[in-house]
């Protein structure tokens, strides 16, 4: 007697073992990974050495526009070039990979348009490439801070949390912005704009404890609004130590700006997901 599987196809299925299935499918995570990094610095010159190059460059400029022209300085005791490379060091992780999530659907449209397999699996993909360049870019920092002869004390053990806590930050933006670029092309326009002006708003070339003389001013509530504000504030303070300006309670608003729009950027890339195809 034969016996035939019957295989029943239920409303929902799929979403309840979304979850599942994207861990069943890791395989292709680093599969992704491994190509992006594979065609990032193909064909230059120089190869992965800009990954140095960058922040170094970027670091001489500012430090020349700033400390040399426009007399900033930074806080006391810490060298201004060391506080100006760490603000570069976590901003470009967090802009490097929140531009990856962003255009992270589009660059893989050839596969998005011939199999199925859990989507969140493309954006997860850009965070681990991510970490490439902020290894080589912390190298860096740590070899100019011996150089400095100031080398992180104690507070480095806190690194990590402001590491991970930029992680989520590009995440839960790029997963909302990713989905908006399938739709709208104009958002990959908007994409290095919002990036450049971020760079300038943000504590990079000057100390946060400026800001601390406006705490009457109608913006001080909103400057702190922005996650990557104490982001960066605590990752200069993990590595510059006490010297380095960092008020501790701004983190609150930070936790809660980024757990509220990773549950909306995780709730609408679901809702979306399905019609991706239809757009690309």
């Amino acid at each position: 007697m034969a016996f035939i599987n019957e295989i029943v196809i239920e409303a929902g299925h799929g979403a309840k073992n979304y979850w599942k299935d994207l861990w069943k499918n890791r395989e292709l995570l680093w599969i992704l990974a491994r190509r992006d990094l594979s065609v990032r610095y193909k064909q230059t010159a120089i190869g992965a050495a800009w990954a140095v190059l960058r922040p170094l460059a970027t670091m001489a400029v500012m430090v020349f526009v700033f400390e040399m022209v426009g007399k900033f300085e930074g806080d006391a005791g810490v060298p201004y070039p060391l506080m100006v490379l760490a603000g570069i060091t976590i901003w470009t992780f967090f802009a490097n990979t929140f531009t990856q999530i962003s255009h992270s659907i589009l660059l893989n449209s050839n596969l998005v348009t011939k199999t199925y397999f859990p989507r969140l699996i493309m954006p997860l993909s850009s965070v681990l490439v991510g970490f490439i360049d902020f290894a080589v870019s912390l190298g860096l920092y740590f070899i100019i801070a011996l150089w400095k002869n100031h080398l992180p004390g104690l507070e480095i053990i806190f690194l990590p949390l402001f590491v991970l806590l930029a992680l989520l930050t590009s995440l839960s933006f790029g997963l909302f912005f990713s989905v908006l670029n399938v739709r709208f092309r104009d958002i990959a326009q908007l994409i290095p704009f919002l990036v450049q002006i971020g760079f300038y708003a943000c504590p990079i070339a000057y100390s946060a404890s400026l800001v601390e003389a406006s705490q009457d001013a109608w913006w001080y509530d909103l400057y702190y609004l922005n996650p990557m504000v104490s982001i960066i504030n605590g990752f200069k303070w993990s590595l510059l130590g006490d010297g380095s300006f960092f008020k501790v309670s701004s983190l609150y608003s930070t936790v809660g700006v980024i757990s509220v729009m990773l549950l909306i950027s995780v709730y609408y890339f679901r809702k979306e997901e399905n019609s991706f195809v239809d757009y690309i």
